[in-house]
């Protein structure tokens, strides 16, 4: 089973053709898409992959505000929208569904606001709050982050001490970040800034203990770069693909109790930083 996660930058837009089709050529069965807008291209894309076989769409796209940024979640199998108590409060930035797939797990999908618009960190707090409390097996939490460790993923100091605390603390209820579990100490930068050109790891995916066995890859793709040697041709992002093997299903859906942390730490940065995005 193979999972992709991309922000596709405001839309896609005239993109949206290609990425459709990038996104056939990966082979995607689960694809968890942010700054998807529920305008003509965004429904052109939707008909697009339904085309490939993704007929099981949700989104948070409100269609009183079709350019407002959202997330799509497009699947081979039917998906069911779960209602968590004490997620983050804004409903187009956070999505957790169901995916009745061979291999059945809940599949969360975010897209953290950055660090300027004051609604980071309460955010991220909630994020931590439905990780420490899960009881509904195997799953991911994938997205555009906004945040990352200092130092392995960035190329210039940006992340804080909370940012990195909040990956740390998910990691304490065994919630493991799927490329560093993989791939410890590899650099990877799925975004640099438009000015400095700077590199920052910003996208991720987390998988608690019950899918963690189930996790075959994880790697970053940058659409379109192979064939007109640009990274950025159909997003600022790149598309993190995971995939999933051993399709029998787990012998327990409950995760092992572990600590965890129920906060993301002093809000405090011990140097000057800035937001990756």
């Amino acid at each position: 089973m193979r999972i992709v996660a991309w922000n596709i930058r405001a839309g896609g837009g005239r993109r949206v053709g290609a990425i459709g089709r990038q996104i056939e050529r990966w082979g995607a069965d689960v694809v968890g898409l942010s700054e998807f807008r529920i305008t003509p291209p965004g429904r052109g894309l939707m008909t697009a992959l339904a085309a490939t076989g993704l007929h099981y769409q949700l989104t948070t796209a409100h269609p009183r505000r079709p350019a407002s940024n959202a997330l799509l979640v497009a699947a081979r199998w039917p998906l069911r929208r779960v209602r968590l108590g004490g997620g983050p409060g804004e409903p187009g930035r956070w999505i957790v569904v169901e995916v009745a797939g061979p291999l059945p797990f809940v599949l969360g999908v975010m897209h953290v606001p950055n660090r300027v618009s004051g609604r980071k960190y309460p955010f991220l707090d909630a994020v931590l709050r439905c990780a420490h409390r899960w009881q509904l097996g195997p799953a991911l939490l994938v997205g555009d982050t906004n945040s990352g460790r200092r130092g392995i993923d960035e190329e210039v100091p940006s992340f804080n001490r909370r940012e990195e605390g909040w990956i740390d603390a998910l990691a304490e209820c065994g919630w493991l970040d799927a490329f560093r579990h993989l791939r410890a100490d590899t650099r990877a930068y799925t975004w640099y800034s438009p000015n400095g050109r700077n590199g920052f790891r910003i996208d991720q995916a987390f998988v608690n203990a019950p899918l963690l066995a189930r996790l075959k890859d994880a790697a970053y793709v940058w659409g379109g770069a192979a064939r007109r040697r640009r990274r950025d041709v159909l997003s600022d992002h790149a598309a993190l693909v995971l995939d999933l093997t051993d399709l029998s299903p787990p012998r327990s859906s409950r995760s092992p109790k572990r600590a965890c942390s129920r906060s993301t730490g002093d809000a405090r940065s011990p140097r000057r930083s800035r937001d990756a995005s």
